[in-house]
């Protein structure tokens, strides 16, 4: 029998959330046994005015990592545009024995270049910020995995690294798991090939996702990588309930139309429902979902989630 699917919730805070706001969620998918939760890592809300304003992602999660247990804590992702790699790696290093070895870190190339201007944060061209990110991966590996007493250099066409110290080391051995993700038919599959240990396809439909997986699968194998050495996962937004009006009220509550959702999102629905639509995800491969709670004042739709729909996937 195939493993069961594995749960993560995942929030946008920059749509308008408090660090409160975002620690409630945490708390009630750790205690409703969801393995993690995540948060994009934005300074800009893409709608709405975006009240009271953007929290850091990695303060927000050494925060968190404080305040919870057993959870798993990680960002869908980093933008490499936003943090110098030694800084960035110190952080998440930080944070990692802050929580006592629980994080992640998704790290992206960047892309909304609106935030960008509106915190004065530059801005390059897709190709160098694919190269950035590349620079970025390997400076961050490196860092973590030198050994204690040895020094790390590097030598790239945007970062240098000379005679560093390479301090401090996480707690994960060998180091947190990295998760590359995105629909990039060439940079991505190989960059996952290289660093992650999970690839994530996120608000994608089947064939798309599927698609991806097999050239992520290629890129492995190309890498002399065993197919099992990687997690395949899948994010998506998240409207579940009881019946067509508990639906109806979650959609309009994100200012989403039903019809719009159900097409878009395996995760819309009824509980019977939602668990048909994700079985085709999970033939293609999806091991890892996450869910996508863009309305964080309902706890009650995390709970209700973890409570009538995770049992009939497992």
């Amino acid at each position: 029998m195939d493993s069961p699917l594995d749960f993560r919730v995942f929030v946008e805070p920059q749509q308008g959330a408090t660090y409160a706001d975002q620690l409630a969620v945490a708390r009630t998918a750790e205690a409703a046994g969801y393995s993690a939760f995540f948060r994009s890592d934005h300074y800009t809300a893409m709608s709405g005015d975006g009240m009271p304003g953007p929290t850091d992602s990695w303060v927000t999660l050494g925060a968190i990592a404080r305040e919870t247990t057993s959870i798993r804590l990680g960002t869908m992702v980093t933008s490499a545009t936003f943090r110098y790699p030694g800084p960035l790696a110190i952080a998440v290093a930080q944070v990692d024995e802050m929580s006592g070895g629980r994080v992640e870190l998704g790290l992206g190339a960047g892309w909304f270049e609106a935030e960008h201007k509106a915190y004065a944060i530059p801005f390059p061209p897709l190709g160098e910020r694919f190269d950035r990110l590349t620079e970025q991966l390997d400076i961050i590996r490196g860092l973590w995995t030198t050994p204690p007493g040895e020094t790390f250099d590097y030598s790239g066409s945007h970062y240098t690294v000379a005679d560093s110290p390479a301090l401090p080391k996480p707690v994960q051995s060998p180091h947190p798991p990295i998760i590359i993700g995105g629909a990039g038919a060439k940079r991505t599959p190989a960059l996952a090939a290289t660093f992650a240990a999970e690839f994530n396809i996120p608000f994608a439909p089947l064939e798309v996702t599927a698609t991806q997986f097999e050239r992520v699968a290629s890129a492995l194998a190309d890498a002399g990588r065993s197919p099992g050495s990687l997690t395949y996962s899948a994010a998506f937004v998240v409207c579940a309930g009881r019946d067509e009006q508990e639906i109806a009220r979650r959609a309009a509550a994100i200012g989403r139309e039903v019809d719009e959702l159900r097409s878009n999102s395996p995760l819309v629905g009824t509980p019977g429902e939602i668990a048909d639509k994700l079985g085709a995800y999970r033939e293609i491969g999806v091991q890892r979902a996450y869910l996508q709670v863009l309305d964080m004042s309902d706890l009650d739709h995390v709970d209700f989630f973890a409570a009538e729909v995770i049992p009939q996937l497992s």
